[in-house]
């Protein structure tokens, strides 16, 4: 499969069956004529095969797509910089205790200043849980629940910066931190891509975490590559898949996915999928007990499970083979019916574990839609949680769109009732699952728009804690 990926003879070069959306070459009045011509290949943006023709909804949510990146592209500075000042109010705010101790210490000239690369500063998404300790009550010999609980907590804490992250390994979870790292996107020529190592080793057992960072708030390039509905087919029997996703893991531009990294002048830092693949190697050749996991939120999550798929396209055996498992949260879909097909029977045949989880109405694993036009799909395993962190295995989501008149009303209702429980579960389940005002914030921002505070971390952590272990054991069966 390799091999015929790279000597295609193709548009592309790598792809016979393409849609690559280009915002950054759109021009206003041409963005509009988009919905009036169901001909794509014509238009200067959006690069496809020749006669391609799609209907008016899809021919909308192009517009959409091109509209949105456009946007991002344009506010970035602003976005960062805006992102930027509430992280440090946050942390000054920490720093100091609270606003009328900050207030105090200004006055006094004593006011303590958060440094942004030092092991205490939090990020954005580590102010709405500050948890850095791990369930003691989970262990390693709890099989499938242990290794989601460790995935999810390094999933959050791939968000951080390098000290925070070394610290929480070292001094919290007693585990070797290996590094953290930034990668190029070729397509937006900058590093977009954050991800770090950990080791969990001990007489039992030996596992490398591989944990990629998600969609931080005001990352618009981040963002872009979630609104980028650009797709390729690299083999028919794979299907498509979601072209943003692909461009954070690594795939070179005008070339695709060639078995070596080819050279680039512009590049200045590594791909993650071929510096990823090439340490992994190195790591796993020291014992031949060592395993390793994908893990990411968010776009972390596509991320973690658009790995193997490329291993599977390069055919290496070496890491399919001490791939102990992937586990997503909040991961939105990354490919057609075809694609996940392909994607079940190949991690079925190399017995590597795949669980996506689900918190209740997160809207994010309901993007990009399911529908006759975009024609995204879910595969594997999905473990769903309601509010009550209840889980159980489901064949698809409910509300898998997102968002209909029908179910706009029921949402709204579970988001207030998660507000309310925001205020009595540290009664109920202990003092660990203390909700602060910042993520009481942020439930409230749910009731106007359900699904969003539901993508919070928080509740994900949670989810793996308190959630049945009961979920695992169907696959656990099937996959000895």
């Amino acid at each position: 499969m390799a091999a015929q990926a790279e000597t295609m003879e193709c548009d592309k070069g790598f792809s016979c069956n393409y849609m690559i959306l280009k915002p950054e070459e759109v021009k206003f009045v041409d963005l509009f004529r988009i919905l009036f011509s169901s001909s794509l290949e014509d238009r200067k943006f959006v690069d496809s095969p020749a006669g391609t023709e799609e209907s008016f909804r899809y021919r909308w949510l192009i517009f959409i797509s091109i509209v949105a990146q456009k946007f991002l592209m344009f506010t970035s500075k602003p976005m960062s910089w805006m992102g930027s000042l509430i992280e440090m109010w946050l942390n000054l705010l920490s720093c100091n205790r609270n606003f009328f101790v900050l207030i105090f210490n200004l006055v006094r000239g004593k006011a303590v200043i958060p440094d942004k690369n030092s092991a205490t500063f939090i990020s954005f998404i580590g102010n709405l849980d500050k948890r850095m300790k791990l369930d003691g009550d989970i262990k390693p010999v709890d099989g499938c629940r242990y290794y989601s609980a460790l995935s999810m907590m390094a999933s959050k804490a791939s968000y951080e910066n390098r000290a925070y992250i070394e610290t929480i390994v070292k001094d919290h979870w007693k585990m070797e931190y290996l590094e953290f790292y930034d990668y190029w996107n070729d397509y937006q020529e900058k590093a977009t891509t954050q991800m770090f190592f950990l080791r969990d080793k001990n007489d039992d057992h030996d596992t490398i975490v591989v944990a990629f960072r998600g969609t931080e708030p005001f990352d618009a390039d981040a963002w872009c590559s979630d609104f980028d509905l650009s797709w390729y087919e690299l083999d028919p029997n794979m299907g498509k898949i979601h072209g943003g996703f692909m461009k954070a893991l690594g795939l070179q531009k005008n070339v695709g996915w060639p078995t070596e990294c080819k050279q680039n002048e512009i590049r200045k830092e590594a791909l993650a999928y071929y510096d990823i693949r090439d340490k992994l190697k190195a790591l796993l050749s020291e014992s031949e007990k060592t395993k390793y996991i994908l893990t990411g939120h968010s776009l972390g999550g596509a991320l973690a499970i658009l790995f193997p798929a490329i291993l599977l396209l390069h055919d290496e055996k070496f890491l399919l083979q001490r791939l102990e498992g992937v586990y997503t949260y909040g991961q939105p879909r990354v490919g057609d019916e075809t694609f996940g097909k392909f994607m079940e029977n190949k991690l079925e045949e190399h017995k590597i574990r795949y669980f996506r989880v689900v918190y209740g109405n997160d809207m994010v694993p309901r993007l990009p839609y399911d529908d006759k036009d975009l024609l995204f799909k879910h595969f594997g395993t999905c473990l769903y949680y309601n509010r009550h962190y209840r889980g159980k295995v489901v064949p698809e989501l409910p509300n898998k769109n997102y968002f209909s008149p029908l179910s706009a009303v029921p949402m709204i209702i579970n988001a207030l009732f998660e507000l309310i429980r925001s205020f009595t579960i540290c009664y109920s389940k202990g003092p660990d699952y203390q909700e602060g005002w910042f993520l009481r914030v942020f439930r409230i921002i749910g009731l106007v728009i359900p699904g969003v505070s539901a993508h919070s971390t928080q509740d994900y952590v949670n989810s793996t804690r308190l959630g049945s272990s009961d979920v695992f054991h169907p696959q656990e069966e099937i996959i000895p």
